[in-house]
């Protein structure tokens, strides 16, 4: 068995993500023994840390470098044919080390180059003259910029700059037209400017996250040109952008994620997202909206593929759970910061069959959740926080008898008092089937307060 086989048939399912996918893989101790030497003997890939030679294997294709790499300098090993480089260390030594081995000659096969959490705050020039380069991740670093010679890497696919400080592109990146993912984002909401002509990348299928511009509907229009784009992400949006963003997203029929996150919450300037206009998005599959839609959520139910629903925001008026009960592959539902403006939610027998993960947080007006018997069949992880007025644990929840995880977290205070190890409450009698409950008070300043049942 070669050793592309033995990685296949040996790795099995570690993490998913919230709505299903596949998000790491391990494999047992012995076996990734096992995988390394045969790695080695095939000359397949080197994994390097602070047990290796300080030496590389002569003509190494496939390099990762982790903590504790000590290794004589690169100028000392041979890399003419290396292919893909990976570091997975934050030492500036090695770090320093690992930078003088870039030149035209010295690694110019390369087609994959993984930086992630390097030491860097400047974009290195020669990678530009990485002409075979396909893969380039600076993820988690301090970059700030990208020059204008990131045009030379003809054949990049994969660009990935989240939780970088890179806020604007070149205009030069629009003649890399082989490029297919696009990623530039931080956990603070903040992605990259448009740029005008975007719609000649007709290759892109990620693009995340772009900003609109205050009165201009250009990027707009130049998405619906982008056909084949499967991973969409749109920041800054406002009223004046509304028609023409639901006209670009009939045209992308392949959109398997959608992100759509309005300029401000701003109560005088209401976006309203009218949903039932994204029902032409059949594959769609993960959907987040941020910023206020028209009263409901009507259209979403026509959605039969969608696996993941995070609404924030949208001051619904009408109940969403009655337009998606029924989405047979919903498996993540999360709904935040006053999603609903209701005081009840309902969860009907039969409904929701196979949502396995349930979050709502800051749901100001909300007082109460009723789970009817037969809903929530396969729900797995409830989470209710920062939701004042509810008192109650929600009805019904000593029906879900697959439930593994349950916190409460900032909720009225009369509900916490009751719960308790060893307690003789009915709202302990009700919990306590369930195997991980966490009960308390979170803030930023001293974190999670409680106890765990």
């Amino acid at each position: 068995m070669n050793i592309q086989s033995f990685f296949l048939f040996s790795s099995f399912l570690n993490k998913r993500y919230r709505d299903g996918r596949i998000k790491s893989c391990r494999v047992h101790d012995i076996l990734r023994e096992t995988m390394l030497l045969k790695s080695k003997e095939q000359s397949f890939a080197v994994v390097t840390n602070k047990e290796s030679n300080r030496r590389l294997p002569e003509r190494v294709r496939r390099l990762s470098l982790h903590e504790g790499t000590k290794l004589d300098p690169f100028g000392d090993n041979e890399l003419s044919q290396l292919r893909s480089l990976l570091v997975f260390t934050k030492e500036i030594d090695v770090w320093n080390n690992f930078k003088s081995s870039f030149s035209e000659e010295g690694s110019k096969l390369l087609k994959v180059l993984d930086c992630t959490y390097a030491p860097m705050t400047t974009f290195p020039q020669h990678i530009t003259k990485l002409y075979h380069l396909r893969y380039l991740s600076l993820r988690d670093t301090n970059v700030s910029s990208i020059p204008p010679s990131i045009s030379n890497l003809q054949h990049l696919e994969t660009l990935d700059l989240k939780s970088t400080l890179v806020r604007q592109l070149p205009s030069e990146i629009l003649r890399l037209h082989c490029l297919r993912n696009l990623t530039i984002y931080d956990h603070k909401g903040s992605g990259f400017k448009a740029l005008k002509g975007m719609n000649s990348l007709s290759s892109l299928r990620k693009l995340c996250f772009v900003e609109a511009k205050l009165g201009d509907i250009e990027l707009l229009v130049s998405i619906q040109k982008l056909t084949q784009l499967t991973n969409l992400g749109i920041l800054k949006l406002g009223v004046e952008h509304k028609d023409a963003l639901f006209s670009s997203l009939h045209e992308l029929k392949y959109l398997r994620s959608l992100h759509l996150y309005s300029r401000t919450e701003d109560e005088e300037e209401v976006f309203n997202l009218q949903l039932k206009s994204l029902s032409s998005l059949r594959l769609l599959q993960r959907l987040y909206i941020r910023g206020r839609v028209e009263k409901s959520v009507e259209g979403l139910q026509d959605l039969t593929n969608l696996s993941k629903i995070r609404l924030v925001g949208c001051k619904l008026q009408v109940d969403p759970l009655k337009s998606l009960q029924d989405l047979p592959n919903l498996v993540s539902l999360e709904l935040f910061k006053g999603a609903y403006d209701g005081e009840s939610l309902c969860f009907k027998a039969w409904s929701f069959l196979k949502l396995e993960k349930l979050y709502i947080d800051e749901m100001d007006k909300l007082r109460r959740v009723i789970v009817e018997d037969k809903a929530l069949s396969h729900l797995k992880i409830m989470w209710l926080k920062d939701c004042k007025l509810v008192n109650k644990l929600p009805l019904g929840i000593e029906l879900l008898r697959s439930l593994e995880v349950l916190n409460l977290i900032n909720l009225g205070v009369e509900l916490i008092e009751t719960i308790y190890n060893g307690s003789q409450h009915e709202n302990y009698l009700k919990v306590k089937h369930i195997s991980n409950v966490f009960i308390g008070k979170w803030n930023i300043e001293t974190g999670f307060q409680g106890q765990r049942l």
